[in-house]
């Protein structure tokens, strides 16, 4: 009885601020936008690139994403995990206006704009809370930090590396 229209829109799709380190801005349409979305699996999500902008390394832990290519080129991949034999194997693909590319759950996942103009993609997300987790903000950028001693020996570098990395600033681009 108190559900309304507005529980099932959200008017905020709109270009994002890609003047940042990374050159891209990810506007996620997720339960918390649209309270709607709860208990129907699904989201949505407006990623914008300036040139040569970058939406870095990252996982989603709870949804599988089909991004589709709505201005502009991406050079995007995946890479698999642990295969038999060992080793994992990167996928890639540059995308065009209209291409769909399809990003497995819980695999790590790039887009990046190798292009002279802006680019705008659109991700559907097969969970209303996909999670998203960046790689280098996780391993590096943890608070607490996680031990020089474990990223140096992991990394296979040495503690100065780690200690630079660590000192970085680490953004997000998602809002």
């Amino acid at each position: 009885m108190d559900v309304k229209a507005e529980d099932f829109f959200f008017g905020g799709l709109k270009p994002g601020n890609t003047t940042n380190k990374l050159g891209s801005s990810v506007n996620l349409v997720n339960v918390d936008k649209i309270a709607g979305l709860n208990t129907l699996g699904i989201s949505l999500a407006r990623i914008d690139f300036a040139p040569f902008g970058l939406n870095p390394p990252h996982t989603h832990p709870r949804a599988t994403e089909i991004l589709t290519v709505i201005e502009g080129e991406l050079y995007v991949g995946f890479v698999t995990s642990n295969l038999k034999g060992g080793g994992n194997k990167l996928f890639t693909k540059l995308l065009k206006k209209g291409d769909v590319f399809v990003f497995p759950q819980g695999l790590i996942h790039f887009q990046f704009n190798k292009g002279h103009t802006n680019t705008v993609a659109i991700a559907g997300l097969s969970s209303q809370n996909p999670g998203a987790i960046t790689i280098a903000n996780a391993v590096f950028g943890s608070k607490p930090p996680i031990s020089d001693d474990v990223l140096a020996k992991a990394f296979q570098v040495d503690k100065k590396t780690v200690d630079w990395l660590q000192a970085q600033f680490w953004m997000d681009n998602n809002k």
